[in-house]
């Protein structure tokens, strides 16, 4: 096991983070992952803070949140533990991994929520609501599995719009402005980022698509 203590002293303390992520029975690197029934996956989950509170509400179903960057995701773990939340995991990964980390056909639902905008055009294959990740979420839906996608940016909101109408997803449910709407209030649970968006004055947008089959 892993000492914090002996990280302390290091740049933005990224290094004691790393071991608290690795000293949590809650985190897992991606190596050390073995598939298991899972209902709900967050990917791009930043702290995980929002998979956290959905567990919460739900103890009855499994969850994932899915990020590349351990030292945050360690926050949700912690804060899950601190609640006594065991329906909740946190996985190190990357959201190209996601076929080898969950079974085909098992997911029912899958949140993306806030992912980078990559706003410029050469880089919008690493948008995660790009055709390629679109795809792979096709794949990993159960037959009435559901795609969940919040996000502050306009622009790259009715892009993401645009791939799904593109691809053959039904568009199920959708707001402009999320939190003024009478939509569920579980999708007005909210991440760490989304909480300083709405402080600066802007809105969340917010789809629920499923696949055609």
């Amino acid at each position: 096991m892993l000492d914090p203590n002996d990280f302390i002293i290091s740049r933005k303390r990224k290094k004691y983070r790393f071991a608290k992520f690795a000293n949590s029975p809650l985190c897992y690197e991606f190596d050390e992952w073995a598939k298991q029934a899972i209902d709900v996956v967050e990917v791009g989950a930043g702290n995980g803070l929002f998979s956290v509170e959905l567990a919460a509400r739900y103890p009855e179903r499994q969850f994932v949140a899915l990020d590349v960057k351990g030292d945050r995701l360690q926050h949700g773990a912690y804060q899950a533990a601190e609640r006594g939340l065991t329906n909740v995991r946190f996985v190190r990964a990357r959201a190209d991994q996601l076929l080898e980390l969950f079974e085909a056909g098992s997911l029912a639902l899958i949140w993306v929520t806030f992912p980078d905008p990559f706003p410029r055009k050469r880089s919008a294959g690493r948008r995660l609501t790009n055709p390629t990740f679109l795809t792979k979420y096709r794949e990993l839906l159960a037959p009435r599995g559901m795609l969940h996608l919040k996000h502050d940016n306009r622009d790259f909101f009715h892009w993401s719009l645009e791939q799904l109408v593109s691809d053959g997803w039904h568009i199920e449910e959708l707001s402009f402005d999320l939190h003024e709407s009478e939509l569920s209030n579980d999708y007005k649970i909210l991440t760490t980022y989304e909480q300083r968006w709405l402080s600066e004055g802007l809105v969340t947008n917010f789809v629920k698509a499923c696949p055609y089959r």
